[in-house]
C-alpha cells in the first residue's frame, strides 16, 4: 500500500520518532509520501532526515498566502464523490468550533484531496487535532481509508466530541502511552479502535558509549545537569530553574539545556533573576549528533514534565530513552507515560508535578551520590534496551498498514 502521512510540519528537530517511524517502514517496503501543514521553521535536520525517500507536498499554511491554488482546489475538490459529505461534516463542526482554524482545515483538506497522487491507497495523521481535522475532511472526499497516531498534546486539549467523531470514522489509532490509551478508548465508540504502541529507540542510532564520557567526580571538575526539550510550560522548566536555585552552595555543578521554544528568554531572565546565569548555558535546538553528545556528557538527565491548566501535557518523551541509553542517570517527574517508561528508585528517580522543592531534594541526592547515579544509570540502560526497541512498534505499525487493515 501507498500511505500519505499528513504531519503539521516536516522536518522537526522536536519530532524524531515520526521521522524514526517512517524510515523504519520505509526499510520495511512500505511506500510513504509525507504531507506537510507548514514548511518547516527549524535550520537544522536530523541525519535521519537525509535517508527519507519519501517525496513531500507542503500545503499553504495560510490559505491567503496561496489564493490561486486554493481557489483551483475549491473548485476542482466540489467535483469529488465525497465532497458533499466532507463539506456538510466540516460545517457541522465549524458551528461548534468557529475558528480561523477550523476554516484552514478544510482550504488545506481541499488541496490533499486534489493534489494527491492517484496511487495512494490510505491517508495517516500524525496528532490527533489539525493533522487529524485535514485527513478526515479529506479522506472522505477521496473515499479513501484513514487512520491516525495520537501523541500527547493532542489528545488532552482536543474536545472530547472532536476526538469521539474522529474516532467514530477512522479504521484504527495507535498512541504511545498507556495512559492516553486508556482515556481515549473512553471516548471510541469501538474501544478496539486504540492500540498502544511505545515509540521505542532505534539501537542502531544510540549505541552505548564505547567508553565513559561523563565529567570526572572531582571537587574542581563541575558535575553536568542536562536538559533536552523546547522551552514550552508543560517541560516544567521554571520548576527546574527554582529547584537549582535551592541546591546547596557547595556543590559544583553546571546546567545545560539544549531545544528551542517560546519560553527561552523568559527562562533566561528568570535565571538570571535566580543567580544561576553562570551556571547555565543555553544552547538551543540542536541536530540528534549534538544532543547524544551531550548525553554522554552528562552526568544528570533532567526532565521536571507537568500539566498546564488547558491540560497539555507530556506523554512519553523519547529524550528520556535516549538518556538512559547513554547510561545516564534520568530525573523526571509522575506524569503521563512517563512512569511506563522510569520505575522510580530502581531505575531512575521520579517527582511530583510541579514540586520544585522534591525536584531539588532528588537533584542534590543524585549528585552527592555517584554510586546512585551509577546503579541508576545502569539499570534504566537494562530496562530501556530490553523493553523499548522500536522494532516491536514498528513490527505493529507495519502489520496495521498491511492491505487486510483497511476497512471495507
Amino acid at each position: 500500500m501507498a500511505t500519505a502521512f499528513v504531519l503539521k510540519g516536516y522536518p522537526r528537530l522536536s519530532e524524531t520518532f515520526i521521522a524514526q517511524e517512517i524510515r523504519a517502514l520505509e526499510k520495511r517496503g512500505h511506500e510513504i509520501h509525507i504531507i506537510s501543514l507548514r514548511h518547516p521553521t527549524d535550520t537544522d535536520t536530523h541525519p535521519i532526515h537525509q535517508e527519507i525517500q519519501a517525496p513531500i507536498l507542503y500545503l499553504p499554511e495560510y490559505l491567503h498566502h496561496e489564493p490561486r491554488r486554493v481557489a483551483r482546489a475549491l473548485i476542482q475538490a466540489r467535483t469529488l464523490p465525497g465532497f458533499t459529505a466532507a463539506f456538510t461534516l466540516w460545517g457541522a463542526d465549524l458551528r461548534r468550533d468557529f475558528t480561523r482554524n477550523r476554516m484552514r482545515r478544510f482550504g488545506q483538506a481541499c488541496v490533499v484531496a486534489c493534489e494527491l497522487p492517484d496511487d495512494i491507497d490510505r491517508l495517516h495523521a500524525h496528532f490527533l487535532h489539525t493533522p487529524a481535522s485535514v485527513t478526515r475532511y479529506a479522506a472522505i472526499m477521496r473515499g479513501l481509508p484513514w487512520s491516525g497516531s495520537a501523541h500527547a498534546k493532542d489528545i488532552w486539549t482536543t474536545p472530547k466530541w472532536d476526538i469521539r467523531e474522529k474516532l467514530g470514522c477512522l479504521d484504527w489509532l495507535v498512541t504511545c502511552t498507556q495512559s492516553g490509551a486508556d482515556y481515549l478508548r473512553t471516548l471510541a465508540p469501538d474501544p478496539e479502535t486504540v492500540s498502544l504502541v511505545h515509540h521505542g529507540l532505534d539501537f542502531s542510532r544510540f549505541a552505548p558509549p564505547d567508553a565513559c564520557e561523563h565529567m570526572s567526580d572531582t571537587p574542581n571538575t563541575p558535575l553536568i545537569i542536562l536538559s533536552v526539550g523546547r522551552a514550552v510550560p508543560k517541560k516544567g522548566y521554571n520548576d527546574c530553574l527554582q529547584a537549582l536555585a535551592s541546591l546547596p552552595p557547595h556543590l559544583n555543578w553546571r546546567f545545560r539545556h539544549v531545544g528551542g521554544g517560546p519560553l527561552l528568554n523568559e527562562l533566561r531572565d528568570r535565571a538570571h533573576g535566580l543567580g544561576l546565569e553562570d551556571r547555565i548555558e543555553w544552547l538551543g535546538a540542536q541536530p540528534q549528533g549534538r544532543v547524544l553528545s551531550e548525553i554522554r556528557r552528562a552526568d544528570v538527565f533532567v526532565l521536571p514534565s507537568k500539566q498546564t491548566p488547558d491540560g497539555d501535557r507530556d506523554g512519553l518523551p523519547n529524550v528520556l530513552m535516549e538518556a538512559q541509553s547513554q547510561r545516564v542517570a534520568v530525573l523526571s517527574t509522575r506524569m503521563s507515560g512517563i512512569p511506563e517508561l522510569i520505575l522510580d528508585g530502581e531505575t531512575g528517580v521520579l517527582v511530583t508535578p510541579g514540586d520544585s522543592a522534591a525536584l531539588s531534594d532528588a537533584l542534590r541526592r543524585l549528585l552527592e551520590d555517584p554510586a546512585l547515579r551509577a546503579k541508576l544509570a545502569q539499570a534504566g540502560f537494562e530496562r530501556v534496551r530490553s523493553h523499548f526497541s522500536m522494532h516491536d512498534g514498528i513490527d505493529s505499525l507495519s502489520k496495521l498498514f498491511q492491505p487486510q487493515s483497511t476497512a471495507a
